[in-house]
Order: C-alpha cells, then sequence, then structure tokens
C-alpha cells in the first residue's frame, strides 16, 4: 500500500472517530392534562384541547401535566446534548408570567373528560383522569395534592402576549437524558405559573388541539456512537502519524540493509 494511500485511511479513521452521529427529533404530547385545584379532586379536563398553568380570579390553581414517548424516539444508549419544549399559550389577560417545567415524581393519568367552552373550570373527572387529588381517578391519589414533582424547576420561560414560548436547559435535558436510561421513571413535567399572583392563569394548547401548528413539541439533540473530543481525537491522529513514520522508516531501513 502507497504511503499516501495509508495516510488518508488513518485520516478517515480517526475523524470516523471523533464525529459522532449527531441527529435531531421532533415529537409530540403522549398525554398531557390539567390538574384544577379542587379538595374534593373530581375536576379534570383529559382531553381538552387546552391546559392551564397559574391562578384564577377566584383564586384557584391551574397546573399543567405533559409527558411525552422518549423511548420511542430516541434510540437506547443515546446521549441527550440538548431539548427544547415549545408551547402555545393562546389565552391570557395578564402581562408577562413566569412559567416553569418541574420533574414529575409519579405516574399520571389523561381520561376522556372533556371540559366546555373555554374548558377554564374543567368538568366532572373521568376513570383514570388526574385531578388536583388524584394521579389516576378515583383509585390513585398523589403523595400530597396538586402533584408529586421536584420542587427545583428544570427550566422556566418568560410568558407574555399570545404566541410560541420556548423552553431549554441543562435541567431539562438531563430529564430526558433519566427518561431514556430509566423509561419507568418518566412521568414528564408538571408546569406550573406564577400561582401568588391573581390572576395569573395562561392557557396553553394541548395535544388534541384542532390546529397541528400549535400542539406541543419537544425537539430532542442528542448523539448516537462514539463521542471523542476534538483533543483527544488530535493527538490520536498524532500518535497514529507518528507510528505510521516509525513504521516507514524502518521498512525503508530494511530494504536498503545489504543482503547475504
Amino acid at each position: 500500500m502507497k504511503k499516501t494511500t495509508v495516510f488518508v485511511a488513518v485520516l478517515l479513521a480517526v475523524v470516523s472517530i471523533s464525529s459522532a452521529a449527531a441527529e435531531v427529533v421532533e415529537i409530540g404530547a403522549l398525554t398531557d392534562n390539567t390538574l384544577f385545584e379542587d379538595l374534593e379532586g373530581d375536576v379534570s379536563n383529559g382531553a381538552g384541547v387546552f391546559f392551564f398553568a397559574g391562578a384564577t380570579f377566584v383564586p384557584e390553581i391551574r397546573r399543567g401535566v405533559i409527558a411525552f414517548d422518549i423511548v420511542g424516539a430516541v434510540p437506547e444508549g443515546a446521549t441527550i446534548d440538548a431539548v427544547s419544549l415549545t408551547l402555545h399559550m393562546s389565552k391570557t389577560i395578564v402581562g408577562p408570567q413566569v412559567v416553569s417545567l418541574h420533574r414529575i415524581l409519579a405516574d399520571w393519568g389523561e381520561g376522556v373528560s372533556d371540559a366546555p367552552m373555554e374548558e377554564g373550570q374543567g368538568t366532572e373527572a373521568e376513570r383514570g383522569d388526574a385531578t388536583w387529588v388524584h394521579s389516576f381517578f378515583p383509585t390513585v391519589n398523589w403523595n400530597s395534592p396538586g402533584g408529586d414533582f421536584v420542587v427545583d424547576p428544570s427550566g422556566d420561560a418568560l410568558v407574555a402576549n399570545i404566541g410560541f414560548y420556548t423552553w431549554s436547559s441543562a435541567g431539562m435535558a438531563a430529564d430526558v437524558q433519566s427518561w431514556l436510561d430509566s423509561p419507568d421513571d418518566n412521568f414528564g413535567w408538571i408546569v406550573i405559573g406564577d400561582e401568588t399572583t391573581v390572576p395569573s392563569a395562561k392557557r396553553f394548547d394541548s395535544r388534541e388541539n384542532t390546529d397541528e401548528s400549535e400542539r406541543p413539541v419537544l425537539a430532542i439533540e442528542f448523539t448516537v456512537g462514539p463521542d471523542v473530543p476534538a483533543s483527544s481525537a488530535a493527538g490520536l491522529m498524532l500518535l497514529v502519524l507518528a507510528l505510521l513514520a516509525v513504521g516507514t522508516l524502518f521498512v525503508s531501513r530494511y530494504r536498503s540493509a545489504p543482503t547475504h
């Protein structure tokens, strides 16, 4: 094999090692719902076209819950590099409010309840619905009314006027990585608005919304295969080239050595 051919082969090998296959996938929500503050825990909106976050005039708290099928979209063993959740906020009566995402710690359900009109008051919960009291109405309760979730947010965004908003953070990427690695712990995020200001509620379009372009979308950037840092790849290339040079010198001297 010519030295030039060997060099090119080595170079391509090193490049292939240092360049992992980066991909991006966009997926819609698997389930979503609203937890309506209610001591009886019999109000929900599993099949509604909206979900809510924040406080109403009454005042009563609204918390959205949303989950995605991670293992169905991302290969096993992949590394999650970045995550972004895009929601369309379709109704508000207040100015900018911080809306945060918190990792949910228990499984929950989406039944066939479908609130009328603007959906802000919810409707009678159906079997399997998540409510303020129940993770699955009417048989399984949350440990704490209002949902079981990590107190510290995974991400937040300032939501103002009607339009699309995106949440993206290292914490969200860590959540998605953990759900990929441990699918049984994937319960999604709870969407929490300003619960101290009255009113503060924001209405978001759900996965059942009639306008598909305004449904929730989770974009996941991930890497499959070896992920060697550029510095390590460069060092590897220098080592291989040095060995190649030594080998070439050895062969050259061997050929020029006198024979008997």
